[in-house]
């Protein structure tokens, strides 16, 4: 099983290319957006225990220099058309 997480960062607006790769280093971060709106990028984690949130974003997202701040967001479901057509496939190929 997997749990993820939505992670929302405030960054020194001078370093936000560099907070983002270091971010995108981290074991358990899939994947990292530099987004408009109220934060300044956003975070996807993945991990497979709980507690292991916080070896990911305390122990090491929230100590990257430039980071000024998070939001974490855990997910209960995730629902996306990937997902579904996966549960709707028969299993034959599209050619």
């Amino acid at each position: 099983m997997v749990i993820s997480a939505i992670v929302l960062i405030n960054a020194d607006v001078d370093r936000i290319p560099e907070v983002a790769e270091a971010v995108a280093d981290l074991d358990g971060v899939t994947e990292v957006y530099s987004v408009t709106g109220d934060v300044d990028l956003i975070a996807m984690v993945r991990v497979r225990r709980h507690e292991d949130f916080a070896d990911v974003i305390a122990d090491q997202l929230n100590k990257v220099d430039g980071v000024l701040g998070t939001s974490t967001h855990i997910a209960f479901r995730s629902y996306s058309k990937h997902d579904l057509e996966a549960a709707f496939s028969l299993g034959l190929d599209e050619s």
